[in-house]
């Protein structure tokens, strides 16, 4: 089959599927499919609330004729997948409480695709696992509801996702994407059929686990080297030294590695290391420096709080009943993503002191906010107090460079400002 008669459907319409699903429809009919009937009268009005893909952009593509040529088909109707011979699933995949890897949305997936499957499609998994989960999991899973036999009756690629949520410049076509097959054959086809739109180019992987392995190493490096530098951040602070001035003046070297200390949440970072640690482990391997870079990640919220409780105390101010302003509940700047944010233990430390905790953040949803940590956001500015006694900065925002700190703090106010988006002589403490 030519890509030109490919069908695709894409199962999952977030932050990932979404991007990948537009692009396809410039040039192949697709199929977007979402279990969240709200999300889909939503991009079906044209408004994506993530922001990763203009309404202009999506509404240039959208159609309602299921025999169209092209074009982004959006539905929650199982029966309209089975006009697709090429399924791509870009589900979330969280960890739990105890952090352990949670593979029911993408078991949900794989069954979703099974029952829409015929002979000689091919199913291709963009969500972060471990290696070896894709035909582990999944494909037993394929197998089982389709009544088809792997690499006989249908195939398997993986090709993992690399977006960055609120990132306007790497854009999903602009990021050279890592692919792979479960034959050679396969891999090829899969290879030529993302070249079609992914402008920065692909690498071939010489097998699905190879690719799987690779992109939990991304972010698992990545969330090693920031713990490093939130370490650095606790040693330099007993040692009353700027840890951005350091981190500047170390990175003067040409093979320096630029990181900055901060919060560690959000759907990759804060969570992929956590699958490579629980593969490791299940093998018989202690990944002692992984889960070491993930404890320092995951202890920054409670350290800020701390510290500024114990700076609030140096002020003499009483704690209990105290009011704090936190900026930004979002997992990032500039974006509305408050998946696995870490400024809710921020939050929820400084509420075990007994501290009365305001939170405003111009880019989160209410609701979202609401129903994910039971917190209320306070609407605009004019909500907030004029007396806080204790203000932090934990994303950096925009808007966060506008506002005027002095006309929110009370006589005795700390502020500490987790992301050193404002000058040194304007805040008591940065990471």
């Amino acid at each position: 089959m030519t890509h030109s008669e490919d069908k695709i459907a894409i199962i999952g319409l977030g932050y990932v599927g979404l991007p990948l699903a537009v692009e396809f429809a410039k040039q192949f009919f697709v199929v977007g499919f979402d279990i969240n009937k709200q999300r889909i009268s939503e991009l079906n009005s044209g408004v994506d609330k993530t922001l990763e893909v203009e309404d202009d952009n999506l509404k240039s593509v959208l159609t309602t004729d299921l025999n169209a040529n092209k074009g982004l088909y959006i539905t929650d109707d199982l029966e309209a997948l089975s006009v697709a011979n090429v399924y791509i699933i870009t589900v979330p995949t969280p960890t739990d409480a105890l952090n352990k890897p949670v593979f029911t949305p993408l078991i949900k997936a794989s069954e979703t695709v099974g029952k829409a499957m015929d002979k000689g499609d091919i199913v291709i998994y963009e969500s972060t696992v471990y290696p070896g989960a894709t035909e582990d999991i999944c494909i037993p899973v394929v197998e089982s509801t389709s009544g088809l036999i792997f690499n006989k009756d249908f195939y398997a690629g993986y090709s993992p996702e690399r977006i960055n949520p609120g990132d306007k410049h790497h854009t999903v076509t602009k990021i050279l994407k890592v692919t792979s097959g479960s034959t050679p054959e396969i891999a090829k086809k899969i290879d030529d059929l993302y070249k079609t739109v992914i402008t920065a180019g692909t690498h071939l992987a010489p097998s699905i686990k190879v690719a799987e392995a690779a992109k939990v190493i991304e972010n698992s490096q990545r969330d090693i080297n920031i713990a490093f530098v939130n370490e650095l951040s606790k040693i330099f602070r007993l040692l009353d030294i700027d840890t951005k001035a350091v981190l500047e003046a170390a990175g003067t070297k040409w093979n320096f590695l630029k990181f900055s200390p901060g919060l560690v949440g959000g759907h990759c970072i804060g969570v992929d290391p956590y699958y490579l640690a629980q593969k490791a482990i299940e093998s018989g391997y202690n990944p002692e420096i992984i889960l070491a870079g993930r404890k320092m990640n995951d202890s920054m919220g409670s350290y800020v709080a701390t510290e500024t409780v114990k700076m609030m105390i140096k002020k003499g101010a009483t704690i209990k009943g105290s009011n704090a302003l936190v900026l930004g509940i979002t997992f990032k700047e500039n974006c509305p993503d408050i998946r696995n944010s870490r400024v809710i233990d921020i939050i929820e430390e400084l509420q075990s002191y007994h501290v009365d905790v305001d939170v405003y953040d111009p880019w989160a949803s209410k609701e979202e906010v609401k129903h994910e940590y039971s917190l209320d956001l306070k609407s605009s500015m004019t909500d907030l107090k004029s007396d806080y006694d204790a203000i932090i900065l934990a994303v950096s925002h925009n808007e966060f460079l506008e506002i005027s700190l002095d006309s929110l703090k009370s006589d005795k106010c700390v502020t500490f400002d987790v992301k050193s988006l404002l000058p040194r002589d304007t805040v008591d403490a940065r990471l």
